[in-house]
């Protein structure tokens, strides 16, 4: 497109062009291919932001695939995998830059790898392996396993397959967004001081107390910071952050008491 604008701005009639045919997105990959390889290669900003595009758009593609064409290295495709994963769906395999599919999950193809030797006693090592999607290497220690009685599948493999099956069904915790704030605080605070069911209780007139005397605006504050002795802003600033953890848990165990209660009606 630069080139285009700059021949269009120059008076020229004609420019020459490659021709592509394909999809929006292939298209995408050949220009991040093309500019990786010449002599003003993209910025690693650039090329990270092409990284999620091609994620998004190519996710079954491996990280060393993607790290060809984007000229970055597969451990850091595999980070800005991780961060866009809660996004977007993850296939159970992936393409490599050979073209063959692999399984992501190396225990799935051990175990239709064992399936397809009990289904097909007499296929070679290279069929197995081709229609399971692992290496002839695989099949093999597959097979031996097989022979010997064992699980096709070797025990850290399982060991670690039940430790992603715990961390999936574990409960999420509540998360404190600081950035989430009562439009009016003042407002909120006299609404809660005229509930009944606060005021006339020991426990009610207790938080009502902690919720006057622990609020602070940017207004109290904004006067406050500049009278504090320095040799004591390190100590003030300490204590303020503490509070404000407390605070922090405080509203994560009432969020996770809302959310409890609204599930049990």
């Amino acid at each position: 497109m630069h080139r285009l604008r700059a021949a269009i701005q120059n008076g020229q009639r004609e420019i020459r062009v490659q021709f592509f045919i394909g999809s929006h997105e292939d298209a995408f990959v050949a220009a991040v291919q093309a500019n990786i390889s010449h002599g003003l290669p993209l910025s690693l900003a650039d090329r990270e932001a092409a990284t999620a595009r091609i994620l998004s758009s190519h996710p079954q593609w491996s990280d060393r695939a993607i790290g060809e064409v984007v000229g970055l290295a597969a451990t850091t495709i595999a980070k800005i995998r991780a961060r866009s994963a809660p996004e977007q769906a993850q296939p159970e395999a992936r393409i490599g830059r050979d073209g063959r599919v692999r399984p992501i999950n190396g225990a799935v193809g051990r175990r239709l790898a064992g399936k397809l030797f009990a289904e097909r006693p007499g296929a070679s090592l290279r069929e197995i392996a081709e229609l399971a999607g692992i290496s002839p290497a695989t099949a093999l220690d597959v097979r031996e396993r097989l022979r010997r009685g064992e699980d096709p599948v070797p025990a850290k493999q399982l060991l670690a397959e039940q430790r992603k099956r715990d961390a999936a069904e574990a409960p999420k915790p509540v998360r404190f967004h600081r950035h989430r704030r009562v439009p009016d605080a003042d407002l909120a605070l006299r609404k809660l001081q005229r509930d009944p069911s606060l005021r006339l209780t020991e426990t009610g007139r207790g938080l009502l107390r902690l919720l006057s005397t622990r609020s602070l605006k940017s207004t109290e504050w904004a006067g406050i910071q500049g009278e504090i002795p320095a040799h004591c802003v390190p100590l003030v600033a300490d204590l303020a952050l503490s509070l404000a953890d407390e605070w922090a848990n405080f509203a994560e165990a009432l969020k996770t008491r809302a959310r409890t209660d609204l599930a049990g009606s």
